[in-house]
């Protein structure tokens, strides 16, 4: 597995993964991770009160996304699935787009091409085929760009995965799909879901694959740099796995209690991936007391602003199913949605 950055901040080179580790670089990241994890905690206490529906928390994962998804150019695309907020936020998703969704308004609650990041897909590893098929579409068209696709270990169980996998392979698709292996599926556990490590799976589909702690966001930064890199220079397409831990229940319908014990919790807990590069920041005075400062400050700001934008968030109209029912209105349906705002009008009328 490579790693740069061990839990107790100690920084090394691997020449697997080299990367220009600079005080700029290991701030940003660092900050992109701290206000991903207030947003994600107050997205949380939002569903306990009742104003989500929902919500899938990223805690504990944030290296793995910010690290890799920083790695990309920003034309590249990239297929997310219902989890991926620290690496929406990075890509300039907002606060009111990301809680959309959640909070029942919308089925979608962003324009994908906007920020070169597609919607939430709730349907388990299916977004791998989107990618796939979205990446032979690149190569088709002779386009510079390449395409990330996150899932996680329980998905790579599907077999929607493996056929992606195989398609991209055969197709030499530009295409990295990126597993954030957090140890879980639900309850099932990783012993019980695979016999082998799921990275070793790349070689037999035909892909390039590489086994990284997904719990260093300098590791992660290197290696998805190094493979878009590679990618984008038409080499094979690439599975990462990235061994990390879901900190939070699958969802918030979820108890993981009842199946993991809090010596493993605990164990993984030492691993945090803020707290190591924290502790790297720090040891080589790559930031002042200030930079702390103004950023639990600016993770203060996050939180208040999702809650604002989670409560100012407008219920969706009944004839809105009329205007999206097709991509481009029939007057078929537009005569059924001026029916459905004319009666509803009625009601109010007088």
């Amino acid at each position: 597995m490579i790693q740069l950055l061990s839990p107790d901040g100690t920084l090394r080179a691997d020449e697997r993964a080299p990367l220009d580790v600079t005080p700029r670089l290991c701030r940003d990241l660092l900050r992109d991770m701290v206000l991903a994890r207030r947003f994600d905690e107050e997205a949380l206490a939002l569903q306990r009160q009742g104003e989500l529906g929902l919500w899938l928390m990223s805690l504990g994962q944030e290296a793995a996304q910010v690290g890799s998804v920083r790695a990309l150019a920003p034309g590249d695309y990239v297929f997310p699935s219902y989890r991926e907020h620290a690496a929406a936020r990075c890509r300039g998703v907002g606060t009111a787009e990301l809680l959309a969704q959640w909070r029942g308004v919308t089925h979608g609650g962003w324009d994908p091409a906007r920020y070169r990041f597609h919607i939430y897909s709730l349907v388990l590893g299916t977004q791998t085929l989107h990618a796939a098929g979205y990446a032979v579409g690149v190569r088709l068209d002779g386009a510079s760009e390449i395409v990330l696709a996150y899932f996680g270990d329980g998905a790579s169980s599907q077999g929607d995965v493996s056929e992606a996998l195989n398609w991209a392979a055969v197709a030499g698709a530009p295409v990295i799909f990126f597993c954030q292996n957090n140890q879980w599926a639900i309850s099932t556990g990783t012993s019980r879901q695979m016999a082998a490590p799921l990275h070793r799976r790349a070689e037999g589909f035909g892909l390039e694959g590489h086994l990284v702690d997904g719990n260093d966001v300098l590791a992660v930064h290197a290696v998805t740099a190094r493979a878009a890199e590679s990618v984008r220079q038409g080499g094979r397409p690439v599975l990462i796995e990235a061994t990390t831990y879901r900190m939070a229940g699958h969802s918030t319908s979820d108890d993981p209690r009842r199946y993991r014990s809090d010596d493993e919790v605990e164990a993984w807990r030492r691993r945090d991936p803020i707290a190591r590069l924290e502790r790297l920041v720090r040891a080589r005075d790559w930031a002042d007391q200030r930079f702390f400062d103004e950023l639990e400050e600016e993770a203060a700001q996050v939180a208040a602003e999702t809650r604002a934008a989670c409560l100012a968030l407008p219920d969706p109209k009944p004839e809105d199913i009329f205007r999206f029912a097709l991509t481009e209105e029939t007057e078929l349906l537009r005569e059924q949605r001026e029916w459905m705002e004319a009666y509803r009008t009625s009601f109010t009328a007088h």
